[in-house]
């Protein structure tokens, strides 16, 4: 995925970063709605060992695929690659940029506040709202259907001057429908204000990734753009398994729902502090 998010800047005219990243989430997000229905439906047919096996042969359709495209501006660089090296560049120059440094620490403690609430959501529809198996899937759907909208209002409309500005309502409006999850009620009625509330959430996550990754796009040469990229998304990421380790023991302690109570509030903090500091609130000035 650095791979990708590096390239797009050589290949896309740099007014169109914003909506081309929008359209890359769409397609991601058709798939992530296509996928589990066409898993389900082919599982009628065929054993699960040979279903597994789609994997290997979309791998390899992809890389067929691959082989035929053709990056222009590939800058070569015929220096041997030093990893370390590069890797501490990268850290430098990430930790230089102080406005997306501090981005990407609230980023970090928003992935680590929400992760343990994600990992719960199947738990969340099957015990505390007493649903099935199929409901849960249908949460799943739900979600990246409103992600499939978020994408597309960001790759058809996706010019905003300041971009920081849907950033930020991006954190409120993930952050409070998913503490509002934590204190409905544990029945159907309740389940179905649950997949309304992540129909919400699902139009604002794009905001966040996609606007924030053009705006990093556009922050640095694209010779440069690769190792930023790779420690940025190893740090975002990094917290996402730190926040899992705890998810567990957690929802034993006080319940699958108080877990998004706290993701909410966590995202909403994340919101206040991007508004309150101006190095990230003007970044993109």
């Amino acid at each position: 995925m650095p791979t990708i998010q590096s390239v797009m800047p050589t290949m896309v005219p740099d007014k169109e970063i914003t909506r081309m990243n929008g359209q890359l989430g769409m397609v991601q997000s058709a798939n992530m709605i296509i996928a589990p229905a066409l898993g389900a439906f082919l599982f009628a047919f065929i054993p699960i060992e040979y279903l597994i096996l789609l994997d290997v042969l979309g791998a390899i359709i992809g890389i067929c695929i691959l082989t035929w495209v053709q990056i222009p501006n590939n800058e070569k660089i015929d220096q041997p690659m030093h990893v370390l090296h590069n890797t501490r560049l990268g850290i430098k120059q990430l930790t230089n940029n102080k406005g997306l440094w501090y981005i990407t620490l609230i980023g970090a403690v928003f992935t680590l506040t929400y992760m343990p609430a994600a990992s719960m959501y199947p738990l969340m529809t099957m015990k505390y709202f007493q649903g099935t198996v199929s409901q849960a899937g249908l949460i799943e759907a739900i979600y990246s259907t409103g992600m499939l909208i978020g994408g597309t209002i960001i790759g058809l409309f996706g010019k905003w001057q300041d971009r920081m500005k849907p950033v930020i309502i991006a954190f409120f409006l993930v952050g409070i429908p998913t503490g509002i999850s934590g204190i409905l009620p544990g029945n159907q009625t309740g389940f179905l204000w649950f997949a309304a509330l992540n129909i919400i959430e699902g139009i604002a996550t794009p905001f966040f990734t996609t606007l924030l990754m053009a705006m990093i796009q556009q922050s640095y040469p694209a010779e440069e753009l690769g190792r930023i990229l790779g420690i940025l998304n190893s740090l975002l990421n990094l917290a996402g398994p730190i926040g899992l380790i705890f998810a567990g023991p957690l929802a034993d302690v006080i319940g699958i729902e108080r877990l998004f109570v706290i993701a909410g509030i966590g995202a909403v903090i994340c919101g206040v502090v991007a508004v309150l500091m101006p190095i990230t609130r003007q970044y993109e000035h």
